[in-house]
């Protein structure tokens, strides 16, 4: 059986502070006077979906809800099946919606998810990821608000987890194989 370790910080505690009060400036900005729903894709984004939301300026109008998918189980790769947990509890039609991510891979996911709201008739759809493996993309997703690119690692902490561990690590951290 493969056994994993916490490795080193690739990304510290203070730079996410940071990036993440940048982005809710940028999102603040974007959305100025409107109502947006802020969709949050359970479990891995909700650390950085809540410093997120508390650094959007009170002059958008947010409403939030969730979805849960699944594409990794107790692997460290994306299988590229994705399988709904939990939907969304109310309507996003006619909304301006933001998704919420904490890392895009391959892209399979999210691609999935964006056609899966685009079907539900919203007025604009954007994503937000908190981390971006561009070099693993499969399909064409684009990050509208991005936090750090980061290499084909596999990391946790800061909301990531691997198999359910190291979500509360307060960095993202490299997790490598014993």
């Amino acid at each position: 059986m493969n056994e994993y370790r916490v490795s080193g910080v690739l990304i510290p505690e203070d730079r996410l502070a940071e990036r993440v009060r940048e982005i809710g400036r940028e999102i603040g900005r974007d959305y100025a006077g409107r109502e947006l729903v802020v969709v949050g894709i359970l479990k891995g984004a909700v650390v950085f979906l809540s410093d997120l939301l508390r650094a959007i300026p009170e002059t958008v109008d947010i409403s939030l809800d969730f979805m849960a998918v699944s594409s990794y189980g107790a692997s460290t790769k994306t299988r590229g099946i994705v399988k709904i947990v939990k939907d969304l509890d109310g309507s996003v039609e006619d909304k301006d919606v933001l998704i919420v991510e904490d890392i895009v891979d391959t892209g399979l996911t999210l691609s999935y998810l964006v056609k899966l709201m685009q079907e539900r008739r919203p007025r604009s759809i954007r994503i937000c990821a908190l981390l971006d493996k561009e070099e693993r993309r499969k399909v064409r997703v684009d990050v509208d608000y991005k936090g750090f690119s980061i290499p084909d690692e596999f990391v946790v902490g800061y909301g990531l987890d691997y198999n359910g561990k190291w979500r509360h690590l307060p960095s993202v951290h490299i997790v490598e194989q014993e």
